[in-house]
């Protein structure tokens, strides 16, 4: 058992089971044993590669959306753009460097990033080093004007809780220790859940009480200024009920509850939780639309086009295979899905026609 494990390990014999909740926000953010904290998670070389490390179109045409939303909001002088878990910074380098086909877009932007890894942040302050960016642990306050933010493999990040439907009750899913080794177990308490629907045995439901804190704030934001948010994440449509809980380290699945703080936790977006967040707050719902198609109808094919007009032969095969990997629904096309949030306008619409 590694560090973390142990530390987790005698807090369970303290207190008892934990939820997956606090689980997984030790295991990615823990200061010193998190996975943010150690890990170099990006690449090829990493344990997961996201689209803005595949290919530089995918943040160039997340760029020029967010200008398309600046113009249909009136060009206003003063906007919050916003990134939520920017990585290395490369989507907002993309971005801001397709964005210079509008000075005035660019003038107009205060960029804001949401990171808690200091050493991403160091990172992203290199890749966009020719410009001024605030950097927050959480979601700052913006004020005083619209927001355009964009979220790219955000949401899937953050620590989740499960329940399980057990002999007629939903009931937690918990984390205990038992040896050396970490497995599940129901809480004895009882926890009524508000759904549609009622449960069958063994069925799982997952909530996301930060992702749907930050939509809620988010979308009360929009109602007021306006703006709009792209949010591009994996997840069904649909579905609520599932066991989505994972870990990937090198590419590949592994036991989340195995050696904590060394592999990347996740779980599906449940985009129709969010969707109802933005209902209540009268705000504009697109999609959520694959991947594939939402970089289709930004122009990606086109894109694709010229710069394989420039490129060699290595370069082309190359560049046909970042289409590929970002637009197949063999691959990232369909797994991935875009939903905008916008508020009395038609500001997120481009890319998501029909």
């Amino acid at each position: 058992m590694n560090d973390l494990g142990k530390l987790l390990k005698a807090r369970i014999e303290k207190t008892g089971p934990i939820s997956i909740y606090d689980y997984m926000k030790q295991a990615l953010g823990h200061p010193e044993y998190g996975y943010y904290s150690r890990q170099d998670p990006f690449g090829e070389q990493g344990d997961f590669i996201t689209a803005p490390e595949i290919s530089q179109m995918f943040g160039e045409l997340i760029g020029l959306w967010a200008v398309d939303v600046w113009v249909k909001l009136g060009c206003p002088n003063k906007f919050h753009l916003v990134e939520l878990g920017p990585g290395n910074g490369t989507l907002m380098a993309d971005a801001l460097r397709s964005a210079r086909l509008a000075p005035d877009f660019l003038a107009a932007a205060e960029i804001h990033l949401v990171e808690n890894s200091a050493r991403l942040k160091a990172q992203q302050a290199a890749a966009l080093k020719n410009y001024e960016v605030s950097w927050h642990t959480d979601l700052p306050d913006l004020t005083g004007a619209p927001i355009i933010l964009v979220a790219n493999e955000f949401f899937d990040a953050l620590p989740i809780r499960q329940y399980c439907f057990s002999k007629g009750n939903w009931r937690e899913r918990l984390v205990t220790a038992i040896d050396n080794k970490f497995d599940f177990v129901l809480s004895t308490d009882v926890t009524p859940l508000d759904l549609a629907s009622s449960g069958k045995e063994g069925d799982i439901v997952e909530t996301c009480p930060d992702g749907e804190q930050i939509v809620d704030r988010v979308c009360g934001h929009l109602s007021k200024k306006g703006g709009a948010v792209l949010i591009i994440d994996y997840g069904a449509a649909d579905t609520l009920v599932g066991d989505s809980f994972q870990a990937l380290k090198g590419h590949k699945h592994s036991n989340p509850l195995t050696s904590p703080g060394e592999a990347d936790l996740t779980a599906h977006v449940k985009f129709a939780t969010l969707r109802k967040i933005a209902a209540k707050h009268g705000v504009m719902v697109q999609g959520p639309t694959p991947q594939g198609r939402f970089l289709e109808r930004l122009g990606i094919e086109a894109r694709h086009h010229l710069l394989r007009q420039k490129a060699d032969d290595t370069q082309k095969k190359k560049l046909d295979a970042q289409l590929r990997r970002l637009t197949s629904a063999s691959e990232m096309g369909t797994l991935f899905k875009v939903m905008a949030l916008s508020h009395n306008m038609s500001a997120a619409t481009e890319g998501f026609g029909s």
